[in-house]
């Protein structure tokens, strides 16, 4: 199938390489010509796991880019918008590029368009997409206008799209309900994942669900299951810090937590919050269209509030280990908002290295593929380490914010050489307590006793067990 993809960030790219992978022809298009330039040129401009691969083995081929967005809408049968839906001042999704897009189709459109919206969008921005090509010009029969979420995880978006736990597909009409299997059937009849080359899928892969709804299901699934994932980050860290305060082990009660089949381990870790381009944004939406819909949801504000509190818990957490902040040497591990990806927007790592800054601590920073895009935010208030030792090396304390796998291996006992103070306050709980101890480091992490921090004490009083501070805070 002749597919359009338009946009060619991190959405748009990711789906018009794998759309490529499963055999289709797709041009991505951009109006950004650097963009473009830089993909034609063979660069890949993210960092994403079996994307490189991808690319190099589709581009030219099945794959091209371009800024020529009406000839790209004239060749193709199936026009997908990928474009930003940044989040307004009101919390509410900016539909501007989406409407630029619609507008463009409708007026470039030169006979049948199955038109699918990608970009995460609220609730009828379906229905306002038909509206705007009827009002433009195009007749009822020559598109179809389908909701087809994606569910892509940032350094896993690859597999995630080729390897899929569902497919959401919202559509009105038997036409574009066909359309819309034609074009995943290689994921759908397991013939992609059996061609020689194809990108291997994850241990425990499941046969995909195929989920056929209405388009303002689809458009709903999307910003609710972020939501709800926004939620599960969020409970776990508000037990995290009920655990510190009584003396219990988060990790031992995650575990205990989601053993429960029902509700899981995945998103169930304690931490300085969720962060990124899709969660923010996504819960403040959400939000907006509860109350467009004249309800309030107290719980997803509840979410927000804790999530940004735990930036602050933990500069208290580090406030709390070395003392006076200001003139100390901080070891700053990670400033992606999660492992596997340069993206730092919306980054918990990223505020909490300015918070250390903005009191007076000198900061050396390492990640694996995010400096540069940090660069463009903290600029040159931070120093910059070529690995994660270079970083260490005469600090006061090291501090671990991202949880990329190579942060969760590091030599402790070099580690305990190159610090001036023995001193690691982890961030995305990557180690045990116990084996920081035996290499000699004096270790902080999140939901976790360390032997100081217990501020409550319990008695009984008419028959109920009170709990009561116990140094009067």
């Amino acid at each position: 199938m002749q597919i359009a993809v338009i946009g060619s960030g991190y959405v748009g790219l990711v789906a018009a390489a794998c759309f490529s992978e499963l055999g289709h022809k797709v041009v991505c298009v951009d109006n950004n010509a650097e963009r473009i330039a830089a993909l034609n040129a063979g660069e890949v401009l993210i960092h994403e796991e079996f994307l490189p691969e991808v690319l190099g083995r589709n581009h030219g081929r099945r794959l091209t880019f371009s800024c020529d967005s009406a000839e790209a809408i004239r060749s193709a049968t199936a026009i997908v918008i990928a474009v930003g839906t940044p989040q307004g001042a009101d919390g509410q999704a900016d539909l501007s590029y989406v409407e630029s897009v619609a507008h463009e189709i409708a007026q470039r459109t030169n006979g049948y368009k199955l038109i699918v919206e990608k970009s995460t969008v609220p609730v009828y921005t379906n229905a306002w997409i038909q509206k705007l090509m009827l009002e433009n010009g195009c007749a009822i029969e020559d598109f179809d206008v389908v909701s087809n979420p994606e569910f892509l995880r940032e350094g896993t978006a690859i597999t995630d799209f080729l390897y899929p736990d569902r497919i959401v597909v919202g559509a009105d009409s038997d036409r574009a309900r066909k359309f819309m299997r034609e074009i995943y059937s290689p994921l759908l009849n397991g013939s992609y994942s059996r061609e020689s080359g194809a990108v291997p899928g994850p241990d425990n892969a499941e046969d995909v669900e195929y989920l056929e709804t209405s388009t303002q299901s689809a458009e709903l699934i999307k910003h609710a299951s972020n939501a709800f994932l926004a939620m599960k980050i969020s409970f776990i860290n508000m037990v995290a810090s009920v655990s510190e305060r009584v003396g219990a082990d988060i990790e031992e009660v995650r575990r205990g937590i989601g053993s429960d089949k029902r509700i899981g381990q995945k998103f169930l870790r304690a931490g300085i919050g969720y962060g990124g381009s899709c969660f923010p944004k996504d819960v403040a939406a959400f939000q907006s269209v509860a109350r467009a819909c004249g309800s309030r949801w107290n719980l997803l504000e509840e979410v927000s509030r804790i999530n940004q509190e735990q930036i602050a818990r933990f500069l208290q957490k580090v406030r709390g280990a070395i003392g006076t902040l200001r003139g100390k040497r901080i070891a700053a591990l990670g400033l992606a908002f999660k492992g596997g990806t340069d993206d730092i927007r919306e980054s918990p790592a990223i505020n909490v290295i300015q918070g250390l800054l903005a009191e007076g601590c000198k900061v050396t920073a390492f990640d694996p593929a995010a400096m540069e895009k940090a660069k463009e935010v903290l600029g040159k208030s931070v120093t910059y380490a070529q690995d994660a030792y270079a970083a260490a090396e005469n600090a006061d304390a090291l501090v671990i914010l991202t949880e990329w796998k190579e942060f969760a291996v590091l030599d402790l006992k070099r580690l305990r050489r190159l610090l001036a103070v023995p001193l690691v306050l982890d961030g995305r709980n990557l180690y045990s307590p116990e084996t920081m101890s035996q290499a000699g480091l004096t270790y902080h992490s999140v939901g976790r006793y360390n032997g100081k921090n217990r501020s409550l004490d319990f008695a009984m009083q008419d028959g109920a067990l009170q709990l009561r501070p116990a140094f009067g805070d």
